[in-house]
């Protein structure tokens, strides 16, 4: 899915990074049109420089490495890590359990509303990129929040 996803923002004349770790870089594997490569030691640090690189995130339908991915930020905005939108294109209703969970973990008082509030899932990604436009991060227990990461 991520090679369709490159080859689609490339033919619309977009740029494309890819970050992968070193223990999974195969120079055969790799998109032949990237923008730019970064080969990084570890997978925290790939998803560290992504969050760094990006102005949002999006997550498509995945596996367990997108379910982590996505929890992972949506921690690091809830402790002020950082402030960018979070969100999920949800196609086919692919994520609708997923969205179900964390509204039973709201319900459970394991999720504060405003940190359920901090994940945007659409189906549409021009919807979705519009309520990227309008998010503000919410506050922090200590009142500070700085992109750190």
């Amino acid at each position: 899915m991520m090679g369709l996803l490159a080859d689609a923002v490339l033919s619309g004349g977009g740029s494309v990074t890819g970050v992968v770790p070193d223990q999974l870089f195969k120079p055969d594997s790799v998109h032949g049109g990237l923008s730019a490569l970064h080969v990084v030691k570890t997978m925290h640090e790939r998803k560290a420089l992504m969050m760094q690189l990006s102005d949002a995130l999006v997550a498509l339908p995945g596996g367990l490495g997108t379910l982590e991915e996505i929890c992972e930020v949506l921690t690091w905005g809830q402790l002020g890590l950082h402030a960018k939108p979070c969100g999920l294109l949800n196609v086919a209703g692919y994520f609708d359990r997923y969205c179900a969970f964390l509204d039973h973990a709201l319900a459970e008082g394991f999720i504060q509303r405003r940190h359920r509030d901090m994940l945007f899932v659409e189906e549409n990604i021009e919807t979705l990129l519009d309520r990227f436009s309008r998010y503000a991060a919410p506050a922090t227990a200590n009142g500070v929040l700085a992109d750190k990461l």
